[in-house]
């Protein structure tokens, strides 16, 4: 079977500094809020172009305590999409606070501009942007948007680390950003681990309590946290990968660059890329009218694919409260029907990327 991503393939790459990197925490006795964790704040927030890094357990915990931060809570909104994954709202949620939802650009799949404008109201407080499987979203008009209405922006770039936008990087464009290191992502952990990264000393500070439970000072503790806290173990194996993310990162662009060239013509659709907005695809998506025949198709030959996401937010059984109806964002609704991805990652060879695209020509062209 051709995987999604290979992390066992990833892994003998890098087997050796990982190791090494696994003992000398072994050995140190320093496994929580240790320096590994600390140097890998500092490595993190300078890549992507912010002053300030802060570890935590996971993505989910980077977007709840990014709002926790700002201060947002019961009564008040949070625009976001609807076509991403449930973490992105569901943070919202258990913030105590309203997710409303705006539709997607067509051609990328991230938020749109004009339908946030649409849904500002006087209890909007934020809007929640995702850079949606690698590709960033208009920051420059979501900023202006923010600046007009006197709102926040989190960047959820939990898909998206090291992907530019006019000059600068995901996540250090808004007030705090918001990374996953689950291990399928682009900078994958062993395990669950996230990052945030901020410009404002004030968010910094609060954040570091936030995420140990309120407290600067150990059995002082001077607000309601949480323990979200990024562990010496998957600092030091990000600390080695960090290393050939740029690397990495390119040759997924190589692999997608193939992918387009062999499929725009056979596919309904296959990824728009911008001049403005790169795209560092974590995943690879087409979009097919027969999407479930075809992913039938590949997995009889043996090859994987994915469905991100099949069912939007606003028609998950988890928000019915909020009384969204089918029809009520049709962009998002009509991905969903027909986006797949395809496998893509860095192990991936010119033969392995042939097995799949022969497979696809073969189902297009079935004589």
């Amino acid at each position: 079977m051709i995987p999604m991503v290979d992390l066992k393939g990833e892994l003998e790459f890098l087997r050796e500094p990982i190791l090494k990197a696994i003992t000398e925490v072994l050995d140190s006795g320093e496994y929580i809020l240790g320096p590994r964790g600390r140097l890998l704040e500092k490595q993190v927030a300078e890549y992507v172009g912010a002053a300030y890094g802060i570890g935590v357990a996971n993505g989910t915990d980077a977007l709840y305590l990014a709002l926790k931060a700002l201060n947002i809570g019961p009564g008040d909104e949070v625009i976001t999409t609807p076509f991403t994954f449930f973490a992105t709202a569901e943070a919202i949620a258990e913030a105590g606070a309203t997710p409303v939802f705006a539709d997607i650009e067509e051609d990328t799949y991230n938020i749109n501009p004009v339908e946030i404008i649409k849904k500002i109201t006087p209890k909007t407080k934020a809007i929640i942007v995702v850079h949606l499987y690698g590709q960033t979203a208009k920051m420059d008009e979501i900023m202006e948007i923010a600046d007009q209405y006197n709102l926040k922006v989190v960047e959820d770039a939990c898909q998206a680390i090291g992907t530019e936008y006019h000059g600068k990087r995901a996540g250090a464009i808004g007030d705090i950003g918001c990374f996953s290191f689950f291990p399928s992502k682009n900078l994958g952990a062993y395990g669950d681990a996230g990052m945030m990264v901020t410009s404002d000393s004030d968010l910094y500070n609060k954040i570091l309590a936030l995420r140990n439970h309120g407290s600067h000072i150990r059995y002082v503790h001077s607000t309601i946290g949480v323990n979200s806290r990024l562990d010496e173990f998957q600092a030091a194996i990000l600390l080695v990968k960090l290393k050939y993310l740029d690397i990495f990162l390119h040759k997924r662009k190589e692999i997608a660059k193939r992918y387009t060239l062999e499929l725009r013509n056979l596919a309904e659709k296959t990824p728009t890329i911008f001049d403005s907005r790169e795209h560092t695809f974590h995943q690879y998506c087409i979009e097919l009218e027969k999407r479930d025949e075809a992913a039938a198709y590949l997995t009889k030959y043996g090859i994987a694919s994915a469905i991100y996401y099949p069912i939007p937010l606003h028609l998950q059984e988890a928000f019915k409260d909020l009384n969204y109806q089918e029809g009520d964002f049709p962009v998002s609704e009509k991905a969903a029907r027909r986006v797949l991805a395809l496998p893509i990652y860095p192990a991936m060879t010119f033969e392995i990327q042939n097995q799949i695209i022969s497979a696809l020509k073969a189902y297009f062209n079935p004589n």
